[in-house]
C-alpha cells in the first residue's frame, strides 16, 4: 500500500454553543457565547453539598474562587486558557451557600473506613453518606436539587479503593463476625437467620467507595460529584518533605473541567456537534465481568446510546455467561442481543415521537458475533440501516513528520472499504502543539457487520471524540461510545444487580 496516495487529513468537526456559535474548541465556544443549552438561564444552580465539618469549609473556600477569575500558571501558551468564573461563563450562578448542607460525622466516618474487613469498611463509610442523603428524600422530597457534592476526606480516597489496606496501627476491629469466605457460602446457601443472609449481602458490593456510592444511590436518581478535600484545597495537603501531596492540573483547567462537568450533570449541554446526521444514532456496547457468582464467566451487558445532540443514555442489559476464557472476549445471544437493542430502540422513539433512527452504529472493542447480528438486526425495521464497527487502538502502526511537529490530528488511512486507521490524537494548530507524552497511536476501526462508508465512519468517530462533557479539553482520543465503558461497567455492577433499573442519561454514571 502506498500510503503518500493513501494519506488523508479529515476535517476538524465544529461544535455549536449559544446563539447557535460554531468553533473548534470547546474553551473558546464557552468563553465567547456561551453554553449551547442552559436549562436556568440567569438563575441559580441547586446544590446539595454531603460533607463533613472539614469538608464543607473547605468547600465554601473552594466556591468564593469558583466564582472568580483563575488565572493559568502559564501565560501566553495557547493551551491554557483563563477561567472566567462559573456564572461567567455558564450564565447561572453558583451559590456560596448550598442548597441542602448534610453532614458526615467524621469520627464515625474514620472508625468505619479504618475497620479490618474491607467489605465492611467500604461499605459502612459509603453508608454515612448515602444513609444521610436517603433520609433527606424521605422527609424533604419536595426539594429539587440539580446537583450533588459529595467531599471526601484524603483517607476515603486511600483506603476506599480495591487495593487498600490499613496498617495494623490504624486498624478498627470490624462490627460483624463475616468475613467474605462465609458471606460467599451464604450467598449461595442462605442462613435460616435472615440477620446472617443481610450482612452477606455486604459482600456483593465493590471494594471502591466511588463506584458503591454511585451505584447504591442509582435507584434515588441522584447526579453526584465527588470531589477530594486535596482539589479543594490542595496548599492543605503535603507530603513530609514539605511537597505537594498530588500532582493536580493548573488551577484553571481544574476549574474548566469540574465547571464543564458539573453543569452538565446539573442538565445544561455545554456543546454539540454543529454538523449531526440527522436520524442517526450511536450505541456503544458495555461488559463487566461479575466477580461473585457460581459462574466464572458471568457478565454484565449494558449499553450507551448516544444521539446527535450529545446526549446519552445507559441501559443495563442481562447478566449471563457472555464471557470467553479462550479469547477473551464477550459475545451476547441472539436473544439477549434482541431484547438490548429493544430496549434502545424504544427510548430512541420516546425521545423522537415515534420516529425511528435511520442509521444505527454499534460500536464495540471486539468483532460482533453472527448471533449479535442476527439479533440487532431482528429488533429494528428494515429502514433503519444497522452498522457493526470495531473499535481499538492499533500500536504495531507509527507514523513520523519531518520537522519539529507531530503528525496532525484527524490524519487517516484507508486500509480497505471496510478498514481505516484514525490518529484521533496529534499536532492540533489552535492549541500549537500536541497534547501527548509519546508518538499518538491510530485507532483501528473496521466495519465487521453491515454496509457503510469506511470515511463516513472514521469522520463520525472523530467528531464524537468531542462529546466528553467530563473534561473541557478541545478533543479526546477515543469515541464517547467508548470512553466510559469500562467504568460505567464498573458501576454497573459495583452492587447486587438492579433488574428493574430504567434506562437513565448518562450524567449519572459519570
Amino acid at each position: 500500500m502506498n500510503l503518500q496516495n493513501e494519506l488523508q487529513v479529515l476535517d476538524e468537526p465544529l461544535l455549536t454553543f449559544g446563539y447557535s456559535q460554531q468553533l473548534e474548541h470547546p474553551k473558546d465556544g464557552l468563553m465567547l457565547y456561551g453554553p449551547y443549552y442552559n436549562p436556568n438561564p440567569n438563575g441559580r444552580l441547586r446544590i446539595g453539598l454531603i460533607a463533613t465539618t472539614t469538608g464543607a469549609y473547605r468547600y465554601s473556600q473552594w466556591v468564593k474562587k469558583f466564582s472568580k477569575v483563575i488565572y493559568p500558571s502559564k501565560t501566553n501558551n495557547p493551551n491554557h486558557t483563563v477561567f472566567p468564573g462559573f456564572q461567567t461563563l455558564f450564565q447561572t450562578e453558583w451559590p456560596e451557600i448550598p442548597t441542602v448542607n448534610l453532614h458526615v460525622d467524621e469520627r464515625s466516618l474514620n472508625k468505619a473506613i479504618h475497620m479490618e474487613d474491607r467489605h465492611q469498611a467500604i461499605y459502612s463509610a459509603v453508608s454515612l453518606y448515602a444513609d444521610a442523603f436517603i433520609s433527606f428524600m424521605n422527609e424533604q422530597s419536595e426539594i429539587s436539587i440539580d446537583l450533588w457534592i459529595v467531599v471526601i476526606p484524603e483517607i476515603i480516597y486511600r483506603l476506599g479503593r480495591p487495593q487498600s489496606k490499613v496498617t495494623k496501627e490504624e486498624r478498627q476491629t470490624s462490627e460483624l463476625l463475616m468475613n467474605k469466605k462465609t458471606a460467599t457460602r451464604l450467598l449461595l446457601h442462605p442462613s435460616m437467620f435472615e440477620e446472617d443472609n443481610r450482612a452477606a449481602q455486604i459482600y456483593l458490593y465493590d471494594l471502591n467507595f466511588h463506584n458503591q456510592l454511585k451505584a447504591r444511590l442509582l435507584e434515588h436518581k441522584a447526579v453526584i460529584q465527588v470531589i477530594r478535600e486535596s482539589t479543594l484545597m490542595p496548599d492543605n495537603f503535603k507530603k513530609s518533605n514539605g511537597m505537594p501531596l498530588r500532582m493536580l492540573q493548573d488551577p484553571a483547567t481544574l476549574a474548566w473541567n469540574l465547571g464543564t462537568t458539573a453543569f452538565f450533570k446539573a442538565g445544561g449541554q455545554p456543546w454539540k456537534l454543529s454538523a449531526p446526521r440527522p436520524g442517526v444514532c450511536y450505541v456503544g456496547i458495555v461488559f463487566k465481568r461479575e466477580i461473585l457468582g457460581s459462574n466464572e464467566n458471568n457478565a454484565c451487558c449494558g449499553a450507551q446510546m448516544f444521539l446527535d445532540s450529545g446526549d446519552g443514555v445507559v441501559f443495563r442489559g442481562a447478566v449471563g455467561p457472555w464471557y470467553s476464557p479462550s479469547n477473551n472476549q464477550y459475545h451476547l445471544t441472539k436473544e439477549k442481543a434482541c431484547e438490548l437493542m429493544g430496549l434502545i430502540f424504544k427510548t430512541y422513539r420516546n425521545n423522537h415521537g415515534g420516529l425511528a433512527p435511520t442509521e444505527l452504529f454499534i460500536h464495540g472493542k471486539t468483532r460482533f458475533s453472527h448471533d449479535e447480528w442476527e439479533g440487532f438486526r431482528e429488533t429494528v425495521p428494515e429502514s433503519c440501516h444497522v452498522v457493526c464497527v470495531r473499535i481499538r487502538e492499533e500500536r504495531s502502526i507509527k507514523l513520523y513528520r519531518r520537522g519539529l511537529t507531530n503528525i496532525p490530528r484527524g490524519l487517516a488511512i484507508n486500509f480497505s472499504s471496510r478498514k481505516g486507521y484514525l490518529w484521533s490524537k496529534g499536532y492540533i494548530p489552535r492549541l500549537q502543539t500536541y497534547p501527548g507524552r509519546e508518538v499518538p497511536n491510530a485507532l483501528e476501526i473496521e466495519i465487521v457487520r453491515g454496509e457503510a462508508d469506511i470515511n463516513v465512519v472514521m469522520s463520525d468517530i472523530l467528531a464524537l471524540t468531542k462529546l466528553n462533557y467530563n473534561t473541557c479539553i478541545y478533543a479526546d482520543g477515543v469515541p464517547v461510545t467508548l470512553r466510559f465503558a469500562d467504568s460505567i461497567g464498573e458501576i454497573l455492577t459495583a452492587g447486587p444487580i438492579q433488574n428493574n433499573l430504567p434506562p437513565l442519561p448518562f450524567r449519572y454514571y459519570i
